[in-house]
């Protein structure tokens, strides 16, 4: 890539609230950074959506690697205040694909992204942020730090984001259940053993090993990438994609969401210690 190009990209990347955005030899690394906890709320939905659809076209830009600059969470989980302003991800909805809701097009677009999509998950991903590791192409995990989960089951919901149809494809149906309904907070070791992440890796190794990946992928010769993509196609979720958001709309406007979600927020949910052990606080509220 030329260096005068890499700067006018990365110019235009520089203003995104919640990311930190770099660009160098095919790579485009993005740093998470929504403070306290990276939560998925409208600004960090937005800016993920905004950054996507501007890389779709960059052709210059082979690998997106990802990563937070919280090193407890990756992402936190969907804004769980949605209970109280319903509306706020109306703006985001303005231009959806049809048969998709607005988290669940995020979702779509990591995953028909043209470039290859990694993350490097060295926290904690929940719900919505579960959702988006596992609709990334590769996602490699911290041991010892890292952890996924769906929680929404704790919440008096389900995944509503395509989490129960991306999961299903990585793990199968059986243990997509078991993670859907059991709620628990899976340790990279365990889902790598499950497939839910690619790999495992010592956490001081994980830097060099996604950094070393990236960069072999992104020196591959013209073409090779897309030939790949074309020939390993993401499988079409629409009608799932359906059946996901009507079983997530109708438990979210039932008495037990919202008691659920607006205990959490009271007792601690989207701080730091709240959300160090989210399970075991929404449990309690049970």
């Amino acid at each position: 890539m030329h260096t005068r190009y890499r700067s006018e990209i990365s110019m235009n990347h520089d203003a995104y609230a919640t990311l930190r955005v770099s660009l160098e030899d095919g790579i485009a690394r993005v740093t998470l950074d929504n403070p306290p906890v990276n939560v998925l709320n409208v600004a960090l939905m937005a800016d993920l959506r905004h950054l996507l659809t501007a890389l779709r076209d960059d052709d210059s830009v082979r690998v997106i690697v990802f990563d937070s600059a919280n090193p407890e969470f990756f992402i936190a989980h969907v804004d769980m205040s949605l209970i109280d302003t319903p509306d706020a991800f109306d703006k985001l909805a303005a231009d959806l694909p049809d048969g998709v809701n607005v988290f669940q097009a995020l979702g779509e677009l990591l995953r028909h992204q043209p470039q290859v999509t990694i993350v490097k998950l060295a926290g904690m991903a929940r719900g919505g942020g579960a959702e988006f590791v596992t609709a990334a192409d590769m996602a490699f995990a911290a041991i010892g730090r890292a952890g996924i989960g769906q929680i929404e089951a704790l919440m008096g919901i389900v995944p509503g984001g395509g989490g129960t149809q991306y999961l299903a494809g990585r793990v199968g149906r059986n243990r997509a259940l078991e993670a859907v309904l059991g709620a628990d907070l899976y340790d990279a070791e365990t889902a790598e053993r499950y497939g839910w992440v690619n790999r495992a890796v010592p956490a001081d190794e994980l830097d060099d090993f996604v950094d070393r990946l990236a960069r072999n992928i992104a020196a591959l010769p013209e073409g090779v990438i897309a030939a790949a993509k074309r020939a390993i196609v993401p499988k079409d979720l629409a009608e799932g994609l359906l059946r996901e958001h009507d079983a997530w709309a109708g438990q979210f406007v039932r008495p037990a969401a919202e008691r659920l979600i607006r205990g959490g927020l009271a007792h601690g949910a989207q701080t730091r210690d709240g959300e160090r052990d989210l399970e075991g606080l929404l449990r309690g509220l049970a």
